[in-house]
C-alpha cells in the first residue's frame, strides 16, 4: 500500500529511477521540436552578393618598402643610409603622393626607447602615409 523506500531487509536501494529524467528528457525535445521553427526569419529577403574584383597580372607593381631603422641611440637610417628626421619628413611627403603608395616598414633595436619609434610614426602619418608597420625577428621554434 505505501511506496517502498528500500529492499525487503531496510537497506537503502541502489537502482536509479530513470523514469523522471525520461519524462524531463522528453518535455525538452517536444518543447525544441516547437520552437525551432519559430527560430527562422518570417521575412524572405534577397542579400545582395559581395562582387571582388582581382587586379590584373600584367598591371601588378611592387611597391619597394620605405624602411626608417631607428637605432639604441637615436641614430637615424633612412633605406641603410644615415639621416635626419627633417630629411625623413621630406622624403615621406614625395612617397606619399605616389600611386600606389609604398608602405613604410619601422625597424628599431629592442633596447630603442618607443618614444623615438612613436616620433617617426607620428611623421609618417603627418605627412599622409597610409601603411605603416613594424619589421620584427620571427619567434624561434621550438621542438
Amino acid at each position: 500500500m505505501g511506496a517502498s523506500v528500500g529492499k525487503e531487509d531496510g537497506s537503502p536501494m541502489a537502482e536509479i529511477n530513470v523514469t523522471p529524467l525520461v519524462d524531463v528528457m522528453l518535455v525538452l525535445l517536444i518543447i525544441f521540436m516547437i520552437t525551432t521553427p519559430l527560430m527562422n526569419h518570417k521575412i524572405k529577403v534577397t542579400l545582395p552578393e559581395a562582387v571582388v574584383h582581382k587586379p590584373k597580372d600584367d598591371k601588378k607593381v611592387v611597391e619597394t618598402p620605405v624602411t626608417i631603422t631607428v637605432t639604441e641611440n637615436g641614430d637615424l637610417f633612412l633605406n641603410d643610409e644615415p639621416t635626419t628626421k627633417p630629411a625623413i619628413e621630406s622624403r615621406l611627403s614625395v612617397e606619399a603622393q605616389k600611386q600606389p603608395q609604398p608602405p613604410v616598414q619601422v625597424r628599431a633595436d629592442s633596447t630603442t626607447p618607443y618614444r623615438m619609434v612613436g616620433e617617426i610614426v607620428k611623421i609618417a602619418q603627418a605627412q599622409g602615409m597610409a601603411k605603416i608597420g613594424f619589421v620584427t625577428t620571427p619567434p624561434k621554434r621550438r621542438l
